[in-house]
């Protein structure tokens, strides 16, 4: 097995929600994927919110899966085969980021926030537009500021190790 696939297989960022919020499903993949994962159907093509509920600490559908998740290849990757970054320093930012992960999920139920989605992803774009919207509504405490530096460091990572 080579370091690429060790990789995606230590990682799932973009299948739990973190990278990715969803997954297209093109027309002729439908027939074969209903049966395997519940896919929302919109004009003959369709789609699944992530977390994607066939990924458990690894995918379970990983010779079904969508041809988009088949595709995908993050910046982390990219830059793990061009041999720009190596393989534990790719290791080690996931588990950077799956830990800035963790602290904002606490700092979300510590600030007894509630937001709508189940995707990290999404809940993340929710949070960013609650927070600029009550800026100056909001009694800013010390958890709002970290929260708020905890997103922004979020950001910087996912877009510096593992955008396009």
């Amino acid at each position: 097995m080579n370091d690429s696939t060790n990789i995606c297989l230590s990682c799932g960022l973009c299948c739990e929600g973190t990278v990715i919020g969803f997954v297209q499903v093109g027309r002729e993949e439908l027939p074969l994927l209903r049966d395997v994962i519940d896919i929302e159907n919109t004009n003959g093509e369709g789609f699944f919110l992530q977390p994607c509920k066939k990924y458990c600490n690894g995918c379970t559908i990983y010779s079904k899966r969508p041809k988009q998740c088949a595709k995908f290849e993050c910046g982390l990757l990219k830059s793990l085969e061009q041999k720009e970054v190596d393989f534990d320093s790719a290791i080690e930012i996931i588990n950077v980021v799956k830990q800035k992960k963790i602290d904002i999920e606490r700092k979300l139920a510590l600030l007894q926030i509630e937001l709508q989605s189940q995707s990290f992803y999404f809940q993340m774009i929710e949070l960013k537009k609650l927070l600029q919207k009550n800026e100056s509504e909001l009694s800013i405490t010390q958890n709002h500021l970290d929260l708020i530096s905890d997103l922004k460091q979020l950001d910087s990572l996912l877009s510096n190790n593992f955008g396009d």
